[in-house]
């Protein structure tokens, strides 16, 4: 990358971050950041048609396309979620897929999915339907439809039913101890 995308790119991470710390007070996670200046590096690691994804709670790769504060902050709070409960590649605690990208697109804030932060109900899709679990569910139903738009009104909705936005780092902590998602949710 040429000096002026580094900086940018150093930039953005750093906008990012305020953005999860915002959302949760503090953060716990420390991931790697990997940024590709280009659309050959990102595919030589995996990345495919994606601007950014993450691996477990242990790094964060981005596109050049995905050099963004909303990529980053929304590929950032999966990783903060991740550590949040103990995701590690040897333990598996089950958050609901639909949760953890409906709690990315809000920390995010991503206009395509939600009203503006003024607005008293920032859903732009009713959930009205089931949402995906896991992640390979939600990996096919999200090309087709308004999935993140409706993720990210359930969460919305129940993080203002539960006190604000630290609801989440509370109901993390219960998950972590041991609690189901159902329970703690």
């Amino acid at each position: 990358m040429a000096p002026e995308q580094q900086a940018a790119a150093l930039q953005t991470i750093a906008i990012a971050r305020d953005r999860l710390r915002e959302f949760y007070g503090a953060t716990e996670s420390d991931p790697k950041v990997f940024v590709c200046g280009n659309d050959n590096c990102y595919r030589k690691i995996g990345g495919g048609k994606s601007r950014g994804m993450t691996l477990l709670n242990l790094a964060l790769f981005l596109s050049a396309k995905g050099m963004t504060v909303t990529i980053a902050s929304h590929e950032m709070s999966h990783i903060e979620l991740h550590t949040r409960i103990g995701l590690i590649a040897t333990v598996r605690r089950d958050v609901p897929q639909w949760f953890d990208e409906g709690v990315a697109v809000l920390v995010s804030d991503d206009g395509r999915y939600l009203r503006p932060t003024s607005s008293p109900d920032r859903c732009l899709v009713e959930p009205n339907s089931e949402l995906p679990t896991t992640r390979s569910a939600w990996i096919e139903s999200a090309a087709s439809t308004s999935l993140y738009a409706k993720a990210a009104c359930r969460v919305s909705r129940w993080i203002a039913a539960h006190g604000g936005p630290s609801a989440v780092p509370r109901l993390l902590e219960n998950i972590l101890a041991g609690e189901s998602f159902e329970r703690a949710y």
